[in-house]
């Protein structure tokens, strides 16, 4: 019972730590995604605060086009409120689709989708910490830990561009 006790405790740390906390008072102005590399960066200016690694949609090639393929999408944003009731923990919610994409969409006779956000685990999951990031589990969000949420949350406000390229 003590070696299951302490592999749980070694577990939960190992998936829980954050080696580099952001500072408290930490203002991102810019955010930038790097599906490829997995990879989500706060700026202020043009100084990186934090890199996250993160999860993406299912199917993470390619810019999303409409509601259910899955992808995460690519472009210039902007981060247009914060969601404290989430069924999320905690999201952020990304301006997606721009007028362009519903237009594209439309005429392909579907709709863009939308609620495109930047969130921590499922509520009541948080337990699973960074092993999230072992496969890409969003409908076409960005995913990344309860506790980089928390950073995140706080260090964002509205109105920051987010930059989500390939």
């Amino acid at each position: 019972m003590l070696a299951a006790a302490a592999a749980f405790l070694v577990f939960h740390w190992l998936t829980h730590r954050n080696p580099d906390p952001l500072p408290a008072d930490a203002r991102a102005d810019h955010i930038l995604v790097k599906k490829s590399e997995r990879s989500l960066v706060l700026l202020r200016g043009q100084v990186p605060l934090k890199t996250y690694r993160v999860s993406l949609g299912h199917r993470p090639v390619g810019p999303k086009q409409m509601e259910g393929d899955k992808r995460t999408p690519e472009g210039l944003y902007v981060i247009d409120r914060h969601n404290d009731r989430s069924t999320c923990y905690l999201a952020l919610h990304i301006s997606y689709p721009k007028p362009e994409q519903v237009a594209w969409a439309a005429a392909h006779g579907v709709s863009a989708g939308g609620d495109v956000m930047i969130h921590g685990l499922r509520n009541g999951m948080g337990w699973i910490g960074s092993l999230h990031r072992k496969v890409d589990w969003t409908a076409g969000c960005i995913g990344v830990t309860d506790e980089e949420m928390d950073e995140i949350f706080r260090a964002v406000p509205d109105g920051t561009p987010i930059q989500i390229v390939p």
